[in-house]
C-alpha cells in the first residue's frame, strides 16, 4: 500500500506540472465566482419579488427549495456533459505518457510490481478529478445554503455520482492507453461510450422500431455491456429533486465494466515487453 500511495502521490505531482489539476480548479473556481455574482445581484430576491408579482405576498420555502434544486440540478448536469468531458479529456495522456520510451523502463527497473504501477496511476487520477468535483459541488452547496438558508443534503450524491462514473470511463482511458499508447485514441473511444449512452439507454423504443429479434438481442448485449453514463446522471437528479430511485441496475451493471476493464488492462500491461 505504501508503493501504491507514492505512485499516487506521483501521479498528483505530474497532474500539478502539467498544469491539468490547476486547469479543473480554475474552471470549477470560474463556476463558483458566477454562482458568487449571482449573489451580488440577489438572484434569490429576484425569484421572491417574480413570485410576488404573480399574486403572492412572499414564497413559501417550498418554492426556494425548488429554486435551489434546479440550481443543483444545472451543476450535476454540467458535471455529466462538459465536466466529465473535459475531465476524460485531461486524463487522456497520463498512461501513454508514462509508457513513454525511457520512462515506462526506469520505472520498471524499480522493485516496484507492474499492476501497482497502474494502479497506482489510476487510483492517483482518479483522486485528482475527484478533488475538483468535491472542490466544486462544496462550494456551490455553501453559497447557495448560506444565501437561500436550505441545505439539501441530497445534492452532496452528486460529488459520489460522479466521481463514480467518471471512475468507470477511467477505465476505458486506462485501457485503451495501454493498448494504443494514444491519448486521442482514448478521448475518442471514450466519449464515443459517452454519446451512446443515452442512445442505447432508449430500449423500449428501439425494441418496438427493431424489425429482428437479432438486432434486438445485439441491442440489448450492448446496452447491458456498456457503461450507463446516462442512466446514472439521471438518478443522480432524481436524489436531487429527492424523487425514489427504485432502480440501481445501472450502476452495479456500470461497476462490473469498469472491473472488467481495469482487469484488462492490468493484464496487457503485466504482459508486454518493453
Amino acid at each position: 500500500m505504501r508503493t501504491i500511495g507514492l505512485l499516487i502521490v506521483d501521479t498528483f505531482h505530474e497532474a500539478l506540472a502539467r498544469k491539468i489539476f490547476w486547469g479543473l480548479f480554475a474552471l470549477s473556481t470560474a463556476m463558483i465566482l458566477f454562482f458568487l455574482f449571482l449573489l451580488k445581484i440577489d438572484i434569490v430576491e429576484g425569484a421572491m419579488a417574480t413570485i410576488s408579482l404573480l399574486g403572492q405576498e412572499s414564497p413559501k420555502r417550498w418554492q426556494i427549495d425548488k429554486l435551489v434544486r434546479h440550481v443543483q440540478s444545472g451543476i450535476a448536469t454540467f458535471l455529466y456533459t462538459w465536466g466529465m468531458f473535459l475531465a476524460v479529456f485531461a486524463s487522456s495522456g497520463l498512461v501513454p505518457d508514462m509508457l513513454e520510451v525511457g520512462r515506462i523502463e526506469l520505472l520498471l527497473s524499480k522493485p516496484v510490481r507492474r499492476w501497482q504501477i497502474l494502479a497506482g496511476r489510476y487510483v492517483g487520477n482518479t483522486l485528482v478529478v475527484g478533488c475538483n468535483i468535491a472542490y466544486l459541488v462544496l462550494g456551490v452547496w455553501m453559497i447557495l445554503g448560506w444565501k437561500t438558508g436550505l441545505w439539501p443534503k441530497a445534492f452532496l450524491l452528486t460529488i459520489l455520482f460522479t466521481l463514480f462514473i467518471f471512475s468507470v470511463l477511467l477505465t476505458v482511458v486506462t485501457l485503451v492507453g495501454v493498448i494504443f499508447e494514444s491519448p486521442a485514441m482514448a478521448t475518442m473511444v471514450t466519449v464515443a461510450l459517452m454519446i451512446m449512452s443515452p442512445i442505447l439507454a432508449q430500449r423500449s423504443l428501439m425494441e418496438r422500431l427493431l424489425n429482428s429479434e437479432w438486432t434486438r438481442r445485439i441491442w440489448r448485449g450492448l446496452y447491458w455491456t456498456l457503461p450507463k453514463v446516462y442512466e446514472v446522471g439521471r438518478m443522480t437528479l432524481d436524489y436531487v429533486f429527492d424523487r425514489t430511485v427504485s432502480d440501481y441496475a445501472p450502476l452495479w451493471s456500470s461497476a462490473a465494466f469498469g472491473i472488467a476493464a481495469l482487469a484488462a488492462a492490468l493484464a496487457i500491461f503485466m504482459k508486454r515487453d518493453f
